[in-house]
């Protein structure tokens, strides 16, 4: 299935919050390092005739979705097929007034029942965020990992405090010459594992689909490497803003953001700093900015969204 144009109007997650941290009125260079359906893209290009736009994704379709979108911007505006974590490669070292990253799963991708990222459509279990990869498929992942990385898997990539019982069902299944293909046979097993207390709103898929599909794509991997380089294409002052949409993500941009703006987050009882703490930026956002009221009302997908940014200092800078 895929949306039509109509979903062009579909307002990105904080999309107010963002214009205002990267300050993009007053013109600029910036970097949507995960494009998407171009939302983030189109209101910085919209806030000022002066900024210009370079926007990353590895998912082919978002892409020409996106150009599409925004092909009234003219040179304003320019996509890379990559992932986020290639932003070293696409712009300079300090060219750069801004960065956005809204990290996860697009509406685009969840609502698309051939990409085998929603439990709520039967698909191929697939999950690659760059559908034209030679990656590991979801479905591969689960047929060439033994039982106890499957159950590591899910349980710190999905928090899911029933992995081993899972891994122990799914290894079981395919044992039995049963091999799970499809959103929804993965899906009826979960529901059959996962035993939730009636006041969980939780699905019982939703935290093994989450680990699946930060697993395929290497996701947590990639991100503290990101915010690193992000850090090295910045320009002195320029901000870096990333969304993200669970704890797992929240925590390791917390702590990056922490260690560049000079805390210390080793543990109390090491005798001397091995985390290279350093103050490269300020931190402009002491918690985490959340969506309002009426936002989460008008788009439940975005209550767990949590968005954190840092200024880049002109002192102490990585080399």
């Amino acid at each position: 299935m895929h949306k039509n144009d109509a979903d062009f109007t579909h307002r990105s997650v904080l999309l107010d919050e963002v214009l205002s941290l990267l300050e993009t009125a007053s013109g600029g260079t910036f970097v949507d390092a995960t494009l998407g359906l171009g939302g983030h893209s189109e209101a910085m290009l919209e806030s000022s005739t002066a900024v210009y736009v370079t926007g990353i994704d590895q998912d082919g379709e978002a892409l020409e979705r996106a150009g599409k979108r925004l092909e009234r911007f003219g040179s304003r505006f320019k996509s890379v097929h990559a992932n986020f974590s290639a932003i070293g490669d696409v712009v300079q070292i300090e060219s750069v007034d801004g960065i956005v990253a809204d990290l996860g799963v697009s509406s685009m991708q969840l609502d698309d029942e051939s990409r085998g990222f929603s439990f709520r459509f039967d698909a191929p279990l697939d999950m690659r965020m760059d559908a034209s990869s030679d990656g590991i498929t979801a479905a591969e992942l689960i047929a060439e990992t033994n039982e106890e990385d499957l159950a590591n898997i899910i349980y710190q990539f999905g928090e899911e405090r029933q992995s081993r019982k899972i891994a122990s069902r799914i290894i079981e299944k395919q044992k039995n010459g049963e091999p799970i293909e499809t959103t929804r046979q993965l899906a009826e097993l979960l529901e059959r594992t996962v035993k939730r207390s009636p006041k969980d709103k939780i699905h019982p898929a939703t935290r093994t689909f989450q680990a699946l599909r930060i697993a395929v794509n290497g996701e947590l991997e990639i991100l503290e490497q990101f915010i690193a380089d992000s850090l090295k294409v910045l320009k002195i002052g320029g901000v870096l803003a990333v969304i993200t949409f669970h704890s797992l993500e929240d925590r390791i941009v917390k702590h990056a953001f922490q260690r560049l703006g000079g805390k210390c987050i080793c543990p109390p009882r090491i005798p001397q700093c091995v985390c290279g703490a350093a103050k490269r930026v300020d931190i402009l956002t002491r918690k985490p900015v959340i969506p309002t009221d009426d936002e989460q009302r008008d788009n439940p997908r975005s209550r767990s969204a949590k968005l954190r940014a840092v200024k880049k200092l002109g002192l102490d800078r990585e080399s």
